[in-house]
């Protein structure tokens, strides 16, 4: 009889430190992110030299803007393989539990599911949008790349209200997720005891929070006036 082998990384702990390190890149990516847009708060010289500097990292060994299309291509990559391991790992459990009970209490795992799906179809579509409004302009009514300042004021102008409007909400579902990830991750770590539980809970929301603070203080100071 043939015996099959599965290999490592598709078993379920290799999926799962596929999630994990996936997930930690993409965590940096959006600290680094959000830094990078608070600058806006410091001027428009200010944030529009670092926005330049960007598109010169790598130069000269790196010609033009090669380090963010790297960079870009790097987290398509993590954000791919963070979702075939989750929809892996999601369609093993829905395997090893066949029968479906008709009477069940919701559980907290239910309804994070439930969350990561609309907030992940929603976070595609925003990223999709973001792409063409920010990085190539088309959608932009500004769109142009030397006036990176201008673009972002314009982008979310007051009569623009259902840009920050759908900005917000992907944003929510981004804090959702991190809530999620990081109370997971936590527990991973050892914290599974009542109180354990509780301080990774608080640490995950706090966390979520006050990422999902730090991207929206941009779109609401320019729809304030705070930044024009």
């Amino acid at each position: 009889m043939a015996i099959t082998t599965r290999s490592p990384i598709r078993s379920s702990v290799g999926l799962k430190a596929v999630m994990a390190v996936t997930g930690i890149i993409l965590v940096l990516f959006l600290i680094a992110h959000m830094l990078g847009n608070l600058k806006i708060f410091t001027g428009e010289t200010s944030f529009d030299d670092y926005a330049h500097w960007l598109r010169e990292i790598g130069t000269p060994v790196l010609p033009g803007v090669w380090f963010l299309w790297i960079q870009r291509t790097g987290l398509v990559v993590a954000v791919l393989a963070h979702i075939w391991a989750a929809t892996t790992l999601a369609l093993r459990a829905r395997a090893a539990r066949p029968v479906r009970y008709a009477h069940r209490r919701p559980v907290q795992g239910s309804y994070a599911a439930r969350t990561m799906r609309w907030g992940g179809v929603l976070i595609g579509l925003f990223v999709i949008y973001h792409l063409l409004d920010l990085t190539t302009g088309t959608l932009n009514p500004v769109g142009d790349p030397s006036r990176p300042y201008a673009n972002v004021v314009a982008d979310f102008a007051p009569e623009r209200w259902y840009v920050t409007l759908f900005y917000t909400l992907a944003i929510v579902a981004v804090g959702f997720h991190l809530r999620h990830g990081v109370f997971s991750a936590l527990r991973s770590l050892g914290q599974q005891t009542p109180r354990g539980e509780r301080r990774a809970r608080a640490v995950a929301l706090v966390f979520a929070v006050a990422l999902c603070a730090g991207y929206l203080a941009v779109p609401f100071a320019v729809l304030t006036g705070w930044v024009d």
